[in-house]
């Protein structure tokens, strides 16, 4: 599981909200979900994205997410914004 993709990304998304709204307005190109999230929290972002065809890679912890993502708190989502 590789974290390095969002650790170079220009933009990101941190955040279940956050991510749903990117997602909705169509902005996102990969959303990371950590497996160690609450369910019920995930489970609406994982449908809308393989309803808006976003592909969904899984990583393992909340706190490498985070810190990924260059915030000192986990992160149950991210998600990398398309370029341009």
């Amino acid at each position: 599981m590789s974290y390095e993709k969002v650790e170079r990304a220009k933009d990101l998304t941190i955040g279940i909200k956050q991510t749903i709204k990117a997602v909705e307005s169509q902005q996102v190109e990969a959303v990371y979900i950590a497996v160690d999230a609450d369910k019920r929290l995930t489970q609406k972002v994982e449908l809308l994205c393989k309803e808006k065809g976003v592909p969904v890679i899984h990583v393992d912890s909340m706190r490498r997410l985070g810190k990924a993502c260059g915030i000192e708190v986990g992160a149950a989502t991210a998600a990398i914004k398309k370029s341009g």
